[in-house]
């Protein structure tokens, strides 16, 4: 398949070019007067809600997907970028869209290999203080100035996370499903950690520490699904499917306390 014209997102990047703040850090900085009402923190309410509606506007009619994340720094020729396509094209042939962040990395990864396996490719992209612009491989792309509103997406739209090796961005959304998850907030959501050699040291502390020290359940550490296997990942979630909505106390442990 020919490589798709790059997505236009250079308003992301504006900040960048001309040294002035995001959304997210002018809404999160201590409050100060405004020069005048479209500068202040109730005018920025409607800035919120119009991105609200325009990601659910865009994204209401897309079917069943999966969300996947992963670092932006891993290249096309690391390993970890054809696995993340690989699995990508499993999912788009199992009828699943596929949602990511819309970046470079393993999030272009993810968007070819649905792009590429006839599947619906979807990238919801942030402005940053720094360039970040939109993959060639997304299809539908949606354009966020604040974090919370672009997670609202990834969770509502999406069945399942996916978890590749990533950084700080990666980690946040995976907490952001498992509180999420854990307090009853949404149900039957797989969270699947790709990489049991990246991962082994972050699930040994949630055991060893978290766990050992009272401050989650061995149910909470059960909602965690850790594979190496494209093919694996996807029948996780397939499975998940079939299966009706259970509460937290009736799914079966896939980890001891011990």
């Amino acid at each position: 398949m020919a490589r798709p014209k790059p997505q236009d997102s250079s308003e992301l990047n504006a900040a960048s070019r001309t040294g002035a703040p995001t959304e997210d850090e002018q809404l999160l900085g201590s409050a100060k007067p405004a020069p005048d009402f479209t500068q202040s923190d109730p005018w920025r309410v409607f800035r919120i809600m119009g991105e609200f509606v325009e990601g659910f506007d865009t994204l209401a009619n897309v079917g069943p997907a999966v969300a996947l994340f992963g670092s932006a720094r891993v290249l096309p020729d690391d390993p970890q970028y054809e696995t993340a396509a690989e699995t990508a094209a499993l999912l788009a042939r199992a009828g699943f869209a596929v949602i990511t962040g819309g970046g470079p990395g393993l999030m272009e990864a993810a968007n070819r290999g649905a792009s590429e396996a006839g599947g619906i490719s979807i990238g919801c992209n942030i402005e940053l203080p720094f360039e970040q612009g939109t993959n060639s491989w997304v299809e539908i792309a949606i354009n966020f100035r604040y974090f919370f509103v672009r997670k609202t997406m990834f969770v509502k739209y999406s069945e399942a996370f996916i978890i590749f090796p990533g950084g700080f961005g990666t980690m946040d959304e995976l907490f952001e499903a498992l509180t999420l998850i854990q307090t009853g907030k949404i149900r039957n959501f797989p969270v699947i950690l790709f990489g049991s050699e990246y991962w082994s040291g972050l699930l040994d502390w949630i055991r060893g520490v978290m766990l050992a020290e009272g401050k989650i359940t061995p149910h909470d550490v059960d909602l965690l699904f850790v594979t190496d296997s494209p093919e694996e990942a996807v029948q996780v979630i397939l499975d998940a499917r079939r299966k009706p909505s259970v509460r937290r106390s009736e799914r079966p442990s896939q980890y001891s306390a011990e």
